[in-house]
Parts: C-alpha cells; structure tokens; sequence
C-alpha cells in the first residue's frame, strides 16, 4: 500500500510518535485529537534501552535524553527501607547511552507535540473521528465536527479504552481490570536518588523513580478496592495511607504528600488482541492494541516501537 496521506486518531505518545516517523517519509499526516486542552495524564515513565533505539531511529534521541534521566542499575530493598540488592543494567543501546531512564509524561509530551508539529503534521484538538468508509482506494473519514476527508491510512492510536478498536475491531476484547491499583506523586530529586529503587512491601510494591534533573516521582501499588471511584479531596490521605507498611525513606516523604491535585491514582487495565491488529484500512498501535500494566515498564516504549513498524 502505497501512503501519500495519513490520518492518527489519538495524539499520545504513540500516534505522535507515528506522525514524526511519517512526516520523516514524506507522508502528509493529520492528527486528531479529542482533548481541547491537549492535557497529559500521568507524573512519569520508565523507559528501557529499547525504547532508547527507538528514540534515535525516530531522530529525537538527543532532546529526549536530554529532558530525562539515565539509570544504569536498579536498587532494590525491603519494607522498612534497608537495600538487600543492586542490580546492574547492561547499556544495550551502545555505551554513550543509558541503559534505563525516568523520563517525566509532560516533558516528553512536548517534545513529541513540538517535533510532530515542526515537521509539518497537522495537529487538531478536539476532534475525533466519527465515521468513515472504505472503497479500494482510500477510506473517506468524517470528522466529529462534521468534515471529511479522504486518507490512505486511518492509525487508531487512541489508548486503551479506544473508540476506533471498539467500532472497527467489534471482535475485539476489552480492558480487564487486575485487581491492582498504581498511585504516584512528585518529589524534588536530591543527589543520591540516581536509579531506580524498589522497596517490596507486604500487599504492593513501592519505588522511587528519577524523571529529570531535579525531580523524581514516588509509586506504590495496592489491591485494588471494590470500589475504584475516589473522592478528590481525599486521594492524599488515602496515598499516604497506601504508605503505611513501608518506612525508612518512604516513611519520611509519605508526610510530604499533602495535594491532592498532585496525586495520580489509575486502576491497572491490560488488553492484548491475540490476531491482526489491521482490517482493511484501519490499523491499530500502542495501548489500543496491546495494554501493559506498569510493572513491565514498557507501555510507552512498545507504542513507539509500533510507530516505526
């Protein structure tokens, strides 16, 4: 199939990533996006070495490595704090990069925009797509705001709950809870915080993550309530009580999360279509196709691997 023009339903990680490779061929690519805002979920991610050669096939790897933090060992400890391994990290993308960096949503939400854009994608928010149909040259998609337009590719790129996979792949399952639960919250990343450290507790894990320069994020996984709607106002207490198992430095940062607006609660979800994850003129990449839950550290990565492909 021959690709002169593009559409990417979803302008995350991986259908931005998607664009930059194609506007890099050559291809016009339009990106809807249903967000106004354009707003980004989440505090951070951790990223591995393959995700490091993705980011220098892609032509972003300096200014992303640049806007994050490499890591070439993870630290591991108990519940009361005190390290019982350090386990070290092969540089397997060459040895002028890290083997594992923390790199924070935001930050790399915008370089991935800025780059999409500056090569000419066309980037819409708050638009989707709301219909389409398909002939043996091209698909026809009409948008949410009423136009319509012709591409050779439609990309669903629109995550793990995506409107694109539930309309066009109907055999497709959808998103399973696992009974897990992730919070997480910034901290100011003092010096001796450079890697990664996980401390195992008794119901979740917690860690400690470098995402930049000066900043670092705190997770902690739990069982997931029988009731996963939160209150607000409530969600830094109920982070600092998701806490309570560990001490040492855990302990001692558990009393600085005080705002609520700072704390990033998310059920764990997974999907996975075991089959083409393509029909006709619609393909799907990253979460829509195949959602991880954090522990594997490569959600992110995976979408960006796609967007090569």
């Amino acid at each position: 199939m021959s690709l002169k023009k593009v559409l990417v339903v979803g302008g995350g990680i991986g259908g931005l990533t998607a664009a930059i490779a194609m506007r890099r061929q050559g291809v016009a690519v339009d990106v809807f996006e249903l967000d106004p805002t354009w707003s980004v979920y989440g505090v951070g991610i951790i990223q591995q070495a393959n995700v490091v050669r993705a980011m220098a096939q892609l032509g972003l790897v300096d200014e992303y490595l640049g806007s994050a933090f490499g890591f070439d060992c993870v630290r591991m400890s108990n519940a009361a704090g005190v390290q019982i391994a350090e386990v070290p990290s092969p540089r397997l993308p060459g040895h002028h990069y890290p083997a594992n960096l923390g790199v924070s949503r935001p930050a790399l939400h915008e370089i991935l925009g800025r780059t999409a854009q500056a090569l000419g994608a066309n980037v819409r928010l708050g638009v989707t797509a709301d219909s389409w149909r398909e002939d043996a040259d091209s698909i026809e998609v009409t948008s949410s705001v009423g136009d319509s337009q012709r591409y050779d590719l439609m990309i669903g790129a629109d995550g793990i709950h995506s409107s694109i996979r539930t309309r066009a792949f109907s055999e497709a399952p959808a998103a399973r809870r696992t009974g897990q639960a992730v919070w997480r919250y910034n901290f100011a990343r003092p010096s001796s915080m450079d890697a990664l450290h996980v401390f195992y507790g008794p119901n979740g894990n917690a860690g400690l993550v470098p995402i930049g320069k000066d900043l670092m994020y705190l997770f902690v996984t739990v069982p997931e309530g029988e009731d996963p709607r939160l209150s607000d106002r409530d969600l830094a207490e109920q982070m600092r009580d998701s806490l309570a198992p560990f001490g040492g430095v855990l302990a001692e940062l558990r009393e600085q999360i005080t705002d609520p607006a700072g704390v990033v609660y998310r059920p764990m979800e997974a999907l996975f279509i075991d089959g083409p994850w393509h029909k006709g003129r619609i393909v799907l990449l990253g979460d829509a196709a195949h959602a991880t839950t954090p522990h594997l550290g490569q959600g992110a990565g995976m979408a960006i691997e796609d967007s090569i492909v």
